[in-house]
């Protein structure tokens, strides 16, 4: 087109002043005109759709004040203001100028269409012209916003360029060609209109992306809020925003608040509301679905980013060609090249920042809806807790009937049912790792383009042998999706591997306090390591396969040249050296998107493996909306509810993992536990493994308990009891009205809706007090409160009835007293109780407590029993109560469910029972419940109450701030230290490094061997070659932020080395070399010989730097498990278990993958950096002065980057702990969560946790971005000054090709250096966290082999005392207040005795010291004549038994529970199991027979058993055998069955001294009966030492031991401590309202003695 308007000319040459006219007035007017189009034709309705279609995609997904509704959850949009004023002065001086423009150009058009003496289109053209400026004076007035023009913008900016084209090549014909300059008034209005130009786009450009609105305050933007949404043009393209936080960064250790918040649309609640509305059929659509706008402004930028890159070296080569042939044109054009050169540089930087802003936010997005969807589906989804392991069981049933596993290719494929430690893992590995795939994505698309370019040029050299060489690579494919594949198999082995890992390292966590009190530390760090062992072998296969990759990708290149230059030479071509370097050069280039490609091929395989996982998991079955209230929220509203808790007909059963539907086709899936691929049985050996298999198989399958013919209403507004043996399913019942099991058949109505309240001020809402209380790690209060509104007379009632009060008075810090996780700080009568006082306190309709009474001793039974159950506090609320202390609840219950086998034994109103004579087997015996109605109780006012009438006249004392139990999480501060460096060298052993260094030294030698060996076959073609020659390898890659998360190929070390070749001619061989016409391939041969010996160099690297790396896993993990397990018992108290899952999780995972990368490449970096240092020292003295000033910027820049980065990644790294350690704790209580329809709080509380993590991860990747556009347009200064130099003359020809490139690597090796160093400091952030952990206060040592005890100690036998305690004076640590003070007694072998006091007394704490938990102040205990304090703990706590409150059992079978060290025989174990009613007669029986030693009996054997066993007692007991799985925490047995397997345990032991701490709590009376029979049966032998809370527990004890505020208060036998007048005893004998009884027995036992002495 513009060679038709102006006839004469070249449509390009912008020599010519008509080209330049005519480019001036048609591209701006082009560009208005589509504009125009746009916004005045309509779309017609046909092709709406395929619009709104092709659109779709580039919507933004969170338009900034959407997302300002969303986090404001302003019912009305309107209350979100945002002040639209637009400044008068912008709109006049923007219309004005326009204005002026357009009159004057509209005055040039005329006069040379008047005037005539021109070419018509001369006049057309600035007529053109004026309408684009007439369209930009209209915008500002009829269309005004406060906000920026982008069409203006854009159409500025190209004005610039096209008055910077007319003036500039006006100068530039006059300069050159001596054309003379045009007429003074013409010439003034060019410049005139360059200024115009300018003043118009730096105001547009100084105009903010968005306003705040009235939510946010101005004057807080750089403080509080980001300034990202409300910064202007200007302050964009240069990334000046982030600058703020760096100067911030640099003056001071940042905190939290120091931070500003994320932007609101990349908010976690805003971003996962929108996100949870995108309905798509696979996760991926989803996450494209809201972060498409995104990614295709990524790739799009990406691709402008790669032009740019090889526009600079094109540019490059013309300066130099200038250079060699210096005339007065050459040299002006070298100029003009130099500054376009320049204005790439920065144009490429541009691009870069900017798609990877785009591609970062993406990540930030999906990370953070990963995240919040991972939680918000625990929320919902179904109880999983307490699911036995089916491929487990399979294991070990298959291991026992000696079949080997055979090898399962898609053993580690993604199943349901993910426990604790998966989901943790989901969270912190895979969301991250989809993220990372993300922000790098760019290499995906770049990498193609760059050797699509290459590719295109090497054609244009060589011909078709260029393609010659790509044979290689189709030879060499198969064998790379080989190890493609194998690494996504590995991929699948490493992460499941990592899940087995964490979920014996959480249990170990978990149960720290239980191993420690059977001295079991050892086998557990065994089996700790044994998990991470099978980890490391899949770690180490992963490392060969990168091994292998990177050998393939090294060797590739140089065989691609190799054989197209045989082809060339063999096709008859000359190479020349010409051709040769130039062909080098473009292989260099493709070397690296090549070697790149296949590990992000690897990288998008594992990312699928991860986003698989996700959305396995987000798949899981959730629970029914009446259950959860996030659900029903969501769900539109129904109107009909019912308003009883019902159930009509039901039949339910614990959740299950659903199957495959492959495997459940086989016999109607009876057998679902084994899998029909491998047979368990083999004709040989049938007979022997028959019954084995067979029982086997059934246990997993049998020991499941169901709830059948379910059919219960609860009168309103009543207390109904649960009662019934052990294992009857009274948990189950809660559990099904709470929605919690699997409904099979039958109707549930729960009445669940918070909004609706009825007359009394209640919810029809449900609160629940679970058996095992979940606590969460808060103050006393707020557990009780539990987000409910604070209301403190409703309050202090709540304590008060709970029987909290003294327990609060005796807490130092009262309510504000902090509970660990899990509560640990408090007993466990109290823990039970500040459960019950949180379902109190909420104003719920329906109140459903879980046997709250059993962990409570008598006396505080009955305070609950008046004060709550018969108080004001539960009056009109629907009570339902489980507990075996029928007797006590009677007189005020209304309607008693009897629970037997998981069905409904009897029902009804008390009254009916009564009448029916059923009540009086329930409550075995009525004469007691009347005696409880006595006046006894009543007349006397409860011990508690008399306190707290003393207590009431002080006066309050100033309120101090409570201490916090658990510190917050420390961290580093300034640079990292050396010790920590150390510790990693020294953990990998210093020789791996040296080595490393040796090798990194031979690279750099080789890399210059190679431009000396490319001199000298340049010179062997003597000096009538082509001019020298200069190509610039790829550098989209260098930008390569894969390095940071150690993805790369570690081999190719040229990658940010020296990227270009040069060449020149000096000799430096003294001997001659043969004829480069004759045997040019002597000379290719040499070249690829220092390729191979450089590829071999680099793969040796590789290989030490993995070997270093897993030397150092392997130690560190191995000090961090030991330092952690042997840790005091106090630590772990205060130490939150997902701080130390942190260390175990991401820490170790980054010195497992990343660190020894980062440090090798900071080293390698360094090489570069040195190596160009010299070159540029050697050849180009003078770039030193120019090179020292550009140093120092890059110092300042990396300075600040360096102080600020680390702050943020330390900061990430602490903030992501409590995330965990939240969903750690939701996970356990889930079912306490949703039973309250707490889940929104806990989702909100989710959402700010997040944002504060990703707050730090977003702005650390922002300041990288701010040093990357920073060194880049230092970098090419650097370039452009250097350039400026050669061209000035100051350098001799020959040589300014070198200088140039030598200043480009320059700029490029600090550009790395600095990264990588940043890189390496913050993975070494995370060996800094672990090395914090490893000098953790430890226990005394396991054994002190100079003092061993005994093999019989401690001995029964023993005539003194067995245990004397002296003096002692106990404090749980140094700054806190004593717990026990000045305690002594004696106690003789085989004695029986109570230890008994309140809640609060010191009872546990008196226990555990005999265990050496706490090393005392002042004081010893002996133990048969030895000091405790001078052995060793692991000698002594594994020669007494410890039964605790809370019985924790561990994944695996019954029998390793029982014994985990295999020291007894199976009839042993079966044999205690019987002793404590866990297994009963019939059952003991067959099993002992089955289990003789010949093993031969037939699975009838059972079968018959098993049916004559049901006649014989109505018993489930009979599926349980020693193979029963057991799953994490023991939570598929009830409460009470674990705790008589602790008792079976203690039996196997035989200690002489037994510990039992208040044991038998959550025991129906019968089975304690059972228990106390066997007790005092089997006990017989040993030292019995109870703390205990039922009165008849102890009554018939030796001797009884009264503690009081950490005193012995009395110590004498129940005898004569009930008779003894105001005693404390026969206080609580008196309130427990059975005193009678109790004396009974008490005289009876005296009487026994008495006999037994005569005897």
């Amino acid at each position: 087109m513009v060679v038709q308007l102006c006839p004469d000319s070249n449509g390009l040459d912008l020599s010519d002043a008509c080209v330049r006219t005519s480019l001036s007035a048609i591209i701006p007017a082009a560009f208005v005109f589509v504009l125009c189009l746009f916004s005045v034709i309509p779309v017609p309705a046909f092709a709406r759709q395929l619009t709104n279609a092709i659109k779709s995609p580039f919507r933004a997904f969170l338009p900034l004040r959407e997302a300002e509704a969303l986090v404001v959850q302003a019912e009305k949009p309107d209350d979100i203001v945002v002040d639209n004023a637009v400044p008068l002065w912008r709109t006049v001086l923007l219309s004005f100028v326009a204005l002026v423009q357009a009159l004057v150009w509209t005055a040039v058009g005329a006069y040379s269409l008047i005037t005539g003496n021109h070419h018509l289109w001369t006049a057309i053209a600035p007529l053109l012209i004026a309408a684009t400026w007439i369209y930009a004076s209209c915008k500002p007035v009829f269309w005004a916003k406060p906000t920026i023009h982008y069409d203006l913008f854009t159409l500025f900016v190209l004005h610039l360029v096209l008055a910077i084209v007319m003036l500039g090549g006006t100068l530039y014909e006059h300069e050159i060609f001596g054309v003379p300059l045009p007429s003074r008034l013409s010439f003034f209005g060019l410049v005139a209109n360059l200024l115009a130009v300018l003043l118009v786009l730096a105001v547009v450009g100084n105009m903010p992306f968005e306003l705040p609105s009235n939510y946010v305050k101005k004057e807080d933007i750089y403080v509080k809020y980001s300034p990202e949404e409300y910064v202007t043009m200007w302050e964009w393209i240069t990334f000046s925003w982030v600058y703020p936080l760096i100067t911030r960064g640099s003056n001071m250790t940042m905190n939290e608040d120091d931070v500003w918040a994320l932007s609101l649309n990349q908010q976690s609640r805003p971003v996962f509301i929108r996100f949870s509305n995108i309905l798509r059929s696979s996760l991926l659509r989803r996450l494209w679905a809201a972060n498409s706008l995104d990614l295709i402004l990524d790739f799009c930028l990406t691709f402008v980013s790669v032009v740019f890159n090889y526009a600079s070296p094109f540019f490059l080569k013309r300066i130099l060609d200038a250079i060699g042939d210096p005339t007065p044109e050459n040299r002006s054009q070298a100029y003009i090249y130099a500054f376009l050169a320049f204005l790439c540089t920065l144009l490429k930087a541009q691009a870069d920042v900017q798609h990877l802003w785009f591609g970062r936010r993406a990540a930030t997005r999906m990370r953070v809806e990963l995240m919040a969807a991972i939680y918000d589906k625990a929320l919902k989804r179904q109880d999983y807790s307490g699911i036995v392991d089916k491929d487990k069981a399979k294991e070990a049933a298959d291991k026992k009937a000696g079949i080997k596993a055979g090898e399962n290719p898609n053993a580690d494929d993604p199943k349901a049912g993910a426990d604790v430690g998966k989901i943790v893992n989901l969270m912190a590995v895979d969301a991250n790792r989809i993220a990372n795939m993300v922000s790098g994505a760019y290499f995906i698309y770049g990498g193609p383009f760059e050797i699509i370019i290459a590719t295109t040029f090497l054609y244009n050299i060589l011909g078709w042998s260029a393609f010659a060489g790509f044979i290689v690579l189709v030879a060499g494919w198969p064998l790379n999706s080989y190890v493609a594949k194998r690494s996504v198999r590995i991929q699948k082995g490493v992460s499941t591997s990592r899940d087995k890992r964490m979920a014996v390292l959480n249990e170990l966590i978990g149960a720290v306090k239980f191993i420690k009190f059977f001295a079991w530390e050892d086998r557990w760090i065994q089996r700790a390591m044994d998990a991470r062992g099978v980890e490391m072998e899949w770690i180490v296969k992963a490392r060969i396969n990168s091994v292998l990759f990177s050998i393939i990708w090294t060797l590739a290149p140089i065989l691609l040249s190799l054989i197209s230059f045989l082809t060339f030479v063999h096709q008859g071509n000359e190479l020349t050296v010409g051709i040769a370097f130039t062909s080098i050069a473009l292989f260099s280039m493709i070397r690296q998107p090549l070697g790149i490609i296949p590990a992000w091929i690897v990288q998008i395989l594992q990312t699928g493996v991860a986003l698989k996982r996700i959305e396995t998991y987000l798949g899981e079955d959730e629970v029914s909306d009446q259950v959860s209230s996030i659900k029903k929220s969501r769900a539109p509203h129904t109107t009909e509810e019912d308003d009883n808790l019902a159930i009509e007909n039901g039949y339910f059963k614990w959740n299950e993992v659903p199957e495959k539907p492959e495997e459940n086709s086989k016999s109607n899936g009876k057998n679902k536990a084994t899998n029909k691929k491998h047979s368990p049985t083999s004709s040989s050996d049938e007979a022997d493994t028959a019954v084995d298999t067979e029982s086997i198989r059934s246990t997993p399958e049998d020991h499941k308990f169901e709830l059948k013919d379910i059919s219960v209403r609860f009168p309103e507004g009543e207390l109904s009891v649960i009662t019934g043996p052990t294992a009857s399913g009274k948990t189950a019942l809660l559990m099904a009205l709470l929605g919690e099991l699997t409904t099979v058949s039958g109707k549930l109505t729960i009445p669940k809706n918070t909004s609706k309240i009825d007359e009394n001020g209640l919810m029809h809402a449900i609160s629940y007090a679970a058996q095992s209380p979940w606590l969460r790690h808060q103050s006393i209060k707020d557990n009780i409160i539990f987000g409910q509104p604070f209301d403190e007379e409703r309050y202090n009632d709540v304590v008060e009835c709970c029987a909290l009060r003294p327990d609060l008075d005796i807490l130092e810090d009262g309510d504000d007293t902090e509970i660990g996780a899990r509560g640990v700080s408090l007993s466990g009568g109290q823990k039970a109780r500040v459960a019950l006082a949180r379902a109190v306190y909420a104003r719920t309709k329906y109140v459903l407590l879980d046997d709250p009474l059993s962990a409570v001793d008598s006396h505080t039974a009955r305070f609950l029993y008046e004060r709550l159950f018969r108080g004001p506090l539960m009056a009109n609320r629907t009570v339902i109560l489980v507990t075996h202390h029928v007797e006590l609840v009677l007189p005020g219950t209304y309607y008693v469910v009897r629970m037997l086998d998981g069905r409904i034994d009897a029902q009804g109103t008390v009254k009916d029972l009564r009448a029916e004579g059923i009540l009086d087997n329930i409550a075995q015996d009525s004469a007691a419940e009347v005696k409880a109605e006595e006046p006894v109780a009543a007349t006397e006012a409860p011990i508690e109450a008399l306190e707290d009438g003393a207590d009431a006249d002080k006066p309050v004392e100033a309120k101090k701030k409570p201490r916090k139990l658990i510190k917050d999480e420390h961290r580093e501060t300034g640079g990292v230290k050396w010790s920590i460096y150390n510790a990693y060298l020294k953990a990998s052993s210093y020789w791996t490094w040296s080595i490393l260094g040796f090798l990194i030294v031979c690279t750099q030698l080789l890399g210059v061997t190679e431009k000396l060996w490319v001199q000298a076959w340049g010179e062997a073609y003597g000096n009538d070659t082509a001019p020298a020659l200069f190509i610039m390898t790829s550098s989209v890659f260098t930008e390569n932020e894969v390095l940071m998360s150690g993805y790369t190929p570690s081999h190719d070390y040229q990658q940010y080395g020296n990227s270009y070749f040069y060449v020149t001619s000096s000799s430096f061989l003294s001997f001659p070399l043969p004829d480069v016409y004759e045997h040019p391939l002597f000379y290719v041969g040499v070249y690829a010989l220092i390729g191979f010996t450089g590829a071999t160099i680099s793969i040796l690297a590789t290989a030490t730097q993995y070997t270093g790396a897993l030397k150092a896993s392997r130690s560190i993990f191995r000090q961090l498990l030991t330092g952690v397990v042997r840790a005091t018992m106090r630590w772990h108290d205060i130490t939150p278990a997902g701080r130390m899952l942190n260390r175990f999780g991401k820490d170790i995972e980054t010195i497992d993958s990343n660190l020894a990368s980062s440090l090798s490449a900071v080293n390698s970096s360094l090489a570069t950096f040195a190596a160009a240092i010299i070159t540029v020292v050697f050849f180009f003295p003078i770039f030193l002065l120019p090179a020292a000033f550009i140093g120092f910027f890059y110092y300042i820049l990396a300075i600040g980057y360096l102080k600020t980065g680390r702050d943020l990644r330390r900061m990430e790294s602490n903030s992501r702990s409590p995330i965990f350690s939240g969903f750690g704790e939701l996970l356990e209580g889930i079912v306490t969560v949703r039973a309250f329809s707490a889940e929104q709080r806990f989702l909100d509380d989710l959402h700010s946790k997040i944002d504060v993590t990703t707050k730090m991860w977003y702005n650390f990747w922002m300041t990288n971005r701010w040093l990357l556009l920073n060194f880049d347009t230092l970098g090419g200064l650097a370039v452009l000054t250097t350039t400026l130099l050669a061209l000035s003359g100051l350098v001799k020809a020959g040589i300014a090709g070198l200088c140039i490139t030598s200043a480009m690597t320059f700029t490029m090796s600090v550009y790395w250096a600095c990264r990588f160093w940043t890189a390496l400091e913050l993975d070494l952030n995370s060996v800094e966290r672990v090395v914090e952990y490893l000098d953790l206060p430890q226990e005394p040592p396991a054994t002190i082999e100079s003092s061993r005890p005994p093999a019989y100690w401690p001995s029964s036998s023993t005539k003194d005392g067995l245990i004397v305690v002296e003096d002692l004076v106990i404090k749980y640590a140094p700054e806190l207040p004593p717990v026990l003070h000045n305690v002594s007694f004696t106690i003789n072998a085989k004695e029986r005795i109570g230890l008994l006091g309140r809640t609060g007394s010191g009872k546990s704490t008196l226990a555990m010291s005999i265990l050496r938990f706490v090393d005392p102040i002042s004081g010893r205990i002996l133990i048969d004549g030895i000091d405790i304090s001078t052995i060793g703990v692991h000698d002594l706590r594994s020669r007494l038994t410890f039964i605790p409150q809370d019985a924790t059992l561990f994944s695996g079978t019954l029998r390793d529970n029982l014994d985990p060290f295999s020291e007894h025989e199976d009839n042993e174990c079966l044999d205690v199991l019987h002793r404590v009613q866990m297994i009963n007669d019939s059952a003991y029986q067959s099993q002992r027979t089955s289990r003789a030693p010949s093993r031969t009996s037939t699975p009838d054997d059972a079968a018959s058993s098993a049916a004559s066993t049901a006649v014989a007692d109505v018993d489930t007991k009979t599926t349980i055998t020693l193979d029963t799985q057991v799953s994490a925490g023991g939570t598929n047995f009830s409460q009470g069955q674990r705790q008589l397997i602790a008792m079976a345990r203690a039996l196997l032991r035989r200690s002489s001294i037994i510990v039992l701490d208040e044991a038998t709590s959550s025991i129906d009376f019968e089975t304690d009966a059972k228990i106390q029979a066997t007790i005092r049966e089997e006990f017989t032998e040993s030292l019995l030492l109870t703390v205990a809370h039922r009165l008849r527990t102890v009554i018939d004890y030796d001797r009884l031991i009264v503690l009081d505020k950490g005193e012995v208060a009395e110590f004498d036998t129940p005898l004569k401590l009930i008779q003894k007048e105001d005693g404390i005893f026969r206080m609580m004998c008196l309130k427990s309202g059975t005193f009678a009884e109790l004396e009974a027995a008490a005289k009876a036992k005296a009487e026994r003695d008495v006999a037994e002495a005569g005897a």
